[in-house]
């Protein structure tokens, strides 16, 4: 792999990783698998440099671009879950109450936002790579049409034809099961904390990692969206908004760093 300056490496890395990471994670499920990806992206874009758009934006969707090709060369075409499987996994059980009650707040909100976040991104693993990918530079980058499809490599018709399918496919899974579409709905995320904690799907809170979980520390209490006056505690309904806001993935304080000095060495 060329070397890059290290003033090129952090220019290339430092707008850019945080989203891509994001982009990755969410069609791989894998925090491990998404940072060993990211590397090999930035060692292709490394090795491109000289063919990287000039302004920053065309830049990321170049990036994505790169990150797209690679996962299409090793995600299998089919999904590795699916919907039964996710079902079998968090609904298989009786519902706990009783463990999410026992926590305190900050334990509570952590880990009801790690259920939340893990089985958002687990429906979306269940669709076939293109109409995952399609929908996360949708609505978790929310790229506009023009560029998101560039970013796939397609055309915009054959991208939108992409994001309906997987809308309707999230969509026709959550409506009748997800509290955040419907309050009515069976599956509500304080009920399923003792159940994904007991497979494994969320990791318990440990004293080493100081109260924090496995994917993010969210900046706002499990339940509110929105900033300042715009928070409310009512279910978001539309598949956008909640996807749409999920916080980023949570990443190694250092990975930035890591990826800067990879490029330069």
């Amino acid at each position: 792999m060329p070397s890059l300056a290290p003033d090129q490496a952090r220019a290339l890395v430092e707008p850019h990783w945080r989203r891509l990471y994001n982009f990755v994670f969410r069609l791989t499920l894998d925090a491990e698998r998404a940072e060993r990806y990211l590397a090999d992206v930035f060692a292709l874009a490394a090795a491109q440099f000289a063919e990287r758009p000039a302004a920053v934006a065309d830049t990321e969707i170049w990036l994505v671009g790169l990150a797209n090709a690679l996962l299409e060369q090793r995600l299998p075409r089919q999904p590795e879950v699916n919907f039964d499987i996710l079902d079998e996994t968090l609904r298989s059980e009786a519902t706990r109450t009783d463990v999410a009650r026992s926590l305190s707040d900050p334990q509570r909100n952590f880990l009801l936002w790690e259920l939340k976040q893990g089985c958002m991104t687990a429906v979306i693993n269940c669709l076939p790579p293109g109409e995952r990918a399609a929908f996360v530079v949708c609505h978790i980058l929310k790229l506009a049409d023009a560029p998101a499809a560039t970013s796939l490599g397609i055309t915009e018709s054959a991208y939108k034809v992409r994001l309906s399918r997987a809308r309707k496919k999230v969509g026709d899974y959550l409506a009748p099961r997800c509290e955040h579409v419907n309050p009515m709905n069976p599956c509500r995320c304080p009920a399923r904390v003792g159940t994904a904690l007991h497979k494994g799907f969320i990791r318990p809170i440990s004293a080493a990692g100081g109260g924090q979980v496995s994917l993010r520390k969210p900046d706002v209490p499990y339940g509110r969206y929105g900033t300042g006056a715009e928070q409310e505690d009512a279910p978001m309904r539309d598949i956008a908004a909640i996807y749409g806001g999920l916080p980023e993935p949570q990443t190694p304080s250092d990975l930035g760093d890591r990826l800067v000095a990879q490029l330069a060495s």
